[in-house]
C-alpha cells in the first residue's frame, strides 16, 4: 500500500467510525445496534483480496477496539479473519451483479458476529453467546444489506486491488528491474 492508499484508508475507517458512534449506536432493538465497522474490513477484502482486508481489518478492529468495552484486540481479530476470508472467499467471482455485494456482506457479518459472540464467551463473557447474539443478527444483518453498497464505494476508493505492476515490483513504464 502506499501512503496515499494509507491517507483514504484512514479517512475511511474515520468516516465509519464516526457514523457508527454518532447514528448508529442510537438505532437500537433488542439492545443491539448495527455494527458498520464490521463491514470495512468485509469490503476490503471484497474489493482489494485478501490480504489487503486482513490488513484494514486489522487496523480497523483496532480502532473499534478503543471505544468498546470488550477484550482490547478482539475485534481486530475477527476483523482480520474476516477481512481475509472474505477476500479469498470471492477471489474468483465474477463482479459484474449489483447484488453479490450485499450477499458477501450479509453472509460476513453473520459469520462476524457469530465469530465474535464465540471468542467473547471463551475469553470470559458466557452472555455475548447466550443472550446478545440473538439481537445483534437480527439487527446488524439487515443492516448490513443496506449499508453494503455505500461502504464498498468508499472502501473500493481507499484500497484500490494490487495491480499487475503493483503485485510484482515492476516500475512505472512497464520496465522491471
Amino acid at each position: 500500500m502506499t501512503g496515499a492508499d494509507l491517507a483514504r484508508s484512514t479517512l475511511v475507517v474515520a468516516v465509519v467510525l464516526a457514523l457508527q458512534h454518532t447514528l448508529l449506536d442510537s438505532v437500537r432493538a433488542g439492545g443491539a445496534h448495527p455494527d458498520a465497522m464490521l463491514l470495512v474490513p468485509v469490503m476490503a477484502g471484497y474489493a482489494a483480496g485478501p490480504e489487503r482486508g486482513a490488513v484494514v481489518g486489522f487496523a480497523a478492529g483496532l480502532v473499534a477496539d478503543l471505544f468498546l468495552p470488550t477484550p482490547f484486540g478482539l475485534s481486530s481479530l475477527v476483523g482480520c479473519l474476516l477481512g481475509f476470508a472474505s477476500g479469498l472467499a470471492t477471489r474468483s467471482l465474477v463482479r459484474s451483479s449489483w447484488w453479490l455485494p450485499v450477499v458477501v456482506a450479509v453472509a460476513a457479518t453473520a459469520t462476524g458476529m457469530g465469530a465474535y459472540a464465540i471468542l467473547g464467551a471463551v475469553l470470559g463473557d458466557p452472555l455475548m453467546l447466550r443472550v446478545y447474539l440473538a439481537p445483534a443478527l437480527a439487527v446488524g444483518v439487515p443492516a448490513a444489506a443496506v449499508l453494503a453498497i455505500p461502504v464498498l464505494r468508499m472502501v473500493a476508493w481507499a484500497v484500490p486491488a494490487p495491480g499487475p505492476a503493483r503485485a510484482h515490483g515492476a516500475q512505472p513504464g512497464g520496465a522491471a528491474r
